[in-house]
């Protein structure tokens, strides 16, 4: 008689890394990195700890793949905000409320910006955190900077006028809305200060029209 044996398969993967970095970066943005506990962490991914640790290993090099995660996403939000053949104005007008849309998530609680809500209170007694969001903050405004000097290039400002300046107040004002959102200030003033920033950039003295 004849034994037939079973095919070994391979042992299927216990979880989604994505789904599980999605997670956990919710789990930091509600209260932060020190207050987010490992049984927080382990509720919130669906793992157990050896697993957490297995995977991402500690706690802080899982808020350090959060934090990249999430300036990887807004790296791609404002290459897309900031893209096409859109004036200045439009332009600036899409990164703001693409940001706030996010800052303020309909009916949830107001979460504002990950990175400025977690990284900053980290950034003091973390050198790698500390360097992470210095990387991040100078991503947000290079970013603005070079859409500023093509708006300058097309005649949209005139000759004078600083981008590298006007770029330092763009990713200002972006800050603020993430903080303002965080403290749960109402949608409609922020929306106000969107339309007051985006007027002073575009109408700054020097501009060409």
């Amino acid at each position: 008689m004849v034994q037939k044996t079973k095919a070994k398969r391979g042992r299927p993967r216990a979880y989604d890394p994505g789904t599980a970095l999605a997670r956990a970066t919710n789990a930091f943005w509600q209260v932060g990195f020190a207050a987010t506990s490992l049984d927080d962490l382990s509720g919130a991914t669906k793992m157990n700890r050896p697993s957490l640790y297995g995977a991402f290993g500690d706690k802080r090099a899982l808020y350090a793949k959060t934090l990249n995660l999430y300036r990887e996403r807004s790296r791609r939000a404002m290459k897309e905000a900031l893209g096409g053949d859109d004036t200045l104005r439009e332009a600036l007008q899409r990164v703001y409320h693409s940001a706030l849309s996010f800052y303020l998530p309909g009916s949830a609680k107001p979460r504002g910006c990950f990175m400025i809500t977690t990284a900053v209170p980290e950034a003091a007694r973390d050198p790698d955190v500390q360097a992470a969001l210095a990387e991040g903050l100078r991503e947000i405004e290079e970013a603005f900077a070079a859409r500023i000097r093509l708006a300058q290039a097309q005649g949209e400002l005139g000759k004078t006028v600083d981008p590298a300046m006007l770029a330092k107040l763009a990713s200002a004002a972006l800050y603020y809305l993430g903080i303002h959102a965080r403290a749960g200030e109402a949608r409609s003033m922020l929306e106000a200060f969107i339309e007051a920033t985006v007027d002073l950039i575009c109408s700054s003295p020097g501009t060409g029209g």
